[in-house]
């Protein structure tokens, strides 16, 4: 048995320990986005002009994708020098206590400018720590898994973001059914950030039952790892980050407008109430839910590359269903947009994190894998609610199909020239 055979760690601790802490990542990340939309401008960026204060507390959800590539590079260094396992735990406590200190934020009402600039800040922390965490959890999974079965593996952690979003869209929810407006506002909507604590608690005792990956611990023990991994990264394989980010680019884009923005525009422009609009995006998550491992297979018989070519022509021809359907402001067809929408998602985000991390080898894959994604992260989502909301405004919701449209051709032309990785031996991948 070769040592990327060896069973270091437990397949069922492993895949857990991988969907648990995406899990636990993508609620904090996601608690923050729904607040975003329902809490913060109000609270924290109060205006006479409601859009401008949306925009503000908008342009500080955008700061956590700007802070991932940090992130990505700070936690993939060590990452890659020292190993997986101490750096997600590392990871997972940024983005926890980042989380946790929003709870606790003053209002622009008790101290002025002071809150939203502790908020920015917390944000910031977050996407410092999701920025670290997500390119661990692929790898800890991908690198543990027997060949044949790197996809299905790998999908663990991704399915982590649909599970994340169910339990922040479920907290806020259960908050708008129980609370009136005035006790939701006063001191509800603390309550999912500091619940974060319990769960980060939870991960972080998984997360320590953990023993290194076999394969980045035969790169240890042949001490291969390189000084400077980023550098690395950025010196020998410029083409695969620029095809890799630009093959994930569309994934981010389509998530967030079926989700930040769609609450958005469907709170404000459709007028429904902010619980049930949250029902109708929780009953198309699960169907986001349900196409991840349906991913994972179609990747693992056809290729990461041949399944995410064909998700992302569907992309692009769901950006005609944006004026019709969740224009449309009825509730089966706006409810059908996000179905469909989300169920593309899974399709796409599935595969993403085992090709992302296939793509390079060993040595700074933890770095190259979290870079791609991160600065994906940038160009795919950070602006995109902003971005929407203010073409939809001007031009109609139909721009805002044409903006996914145009961004999903890009994914479609990189992932065109990018190598297949299925059949590619972890340990020798090349450059």
């Amino acid at each position: 048995m070769t040592v990327a055979e060896t069973p270091v760690n437990p397949r069922s601790r492993v895949l857990f320990a991988s969907l648990v802490g995406t899990t636990i990542e993508f609620y904090d990340f996601y608690i923050y986005a729904t607040a975003a939309v329902l809490v913060f401008p109000q609270l924290f960026f109060p205006s006479d002009d409601p859009m401008s204060g949306l925009l503000g507390s908008l342009a500080t959800f955008a700061i956590a994708f700007f802070a991932r590539p940090f992130g990505a590079a700070l936690f993939g260094h060590f990452g890659d020098r020292i190993g997986r396992k101490a750096t997600l735990v590392a990871a997972l406590l940024t983005m926890g206590v980042s989380t946790v200190v929003i709870g606790f934020l003053p209002t622009f009402a008790q101290v002025g400018l002071l809150a939203p600039l502790l908020l920015a800040l917390c944000r910031f922390g977050q996407g410092l720590g999701l920025g670290g965490e997500w390119g661990g959890a692929v790898l800890l999974a991908t690198e543990n898994a027997p060949p044949g079965k790197r996809a299905w593996y790998g999908m663990f952690p991704q399915l982590g973001a649909p599970l994340g979003f169910i339990l922040s869209g479920g907290s806020f929810l259960l908050l708008q059914h129980f609370l009136s407006d005035e006790q939701f506002f006063s001191w509800g909507w603390r309550v999912p950030f500091l619940a974060s604590a319990v769960l980060v608690i939870f991960g972080l005792y998984i997360r320590l039952q953990l023993e290194e990956t076999p394969v980045f611990k035969a790169t240890l023990d042949s001490q291969q790892q390189v000084r400077m991994p980023m550098l690395e990264v950025c010196r020998r394989h410029p083409g695969t980050l620029v095809l890799g980010t630009m093959a994930a680019v569309a994934t981010f884009l389509l998530f967030y407008l079926t989700t930040v923005f769609s609450l958005t525009w469907g709170t404000t422009e459709l007028e429904y109430s902010r619980e049930q609009f949250l029902v109708i995006q929780l009953i198309a998550i699960v169907f986001f839910a349900l196409a991840t491992p349906l991913s994972a297979l179609l990747a693992e018989r056809f290729g990461r590359r041949l399944t995410m070519i064909g998700v992302s022509i569907a992309i692009v021809l769901y950006g005609f269903a944006f004026e019709p359907l969740f224009g449309s402001g009825d509730t089966l067809r706006v409810m059908l947009f996000l179905v469909i929408g989300l169920f593309l998602m899974g399709l796409t985000y599935g595969p993403l994190g085992t090709l992302l991390s296939e793509l390079f080898p060993t040595e700074v894959r933890y770095t190259g894998a979290s870079l791609t994604f991160n600065i994906a992260g940038i160009l795919g989502a950070s602006l995109a609610p902003a971005v929407a909301t203010t073409l939809a405004s001007k031009h109609g919701l139909g721009s805002v199909g044409i903006y996914l449209g145009v961004v999903s051709m890009v994914t479609v032309v990189a992932l065109l020239l990018l190598r297949e990785t299925r059949d590619e031996d972890l340990r020798h991948t090349p450059g």
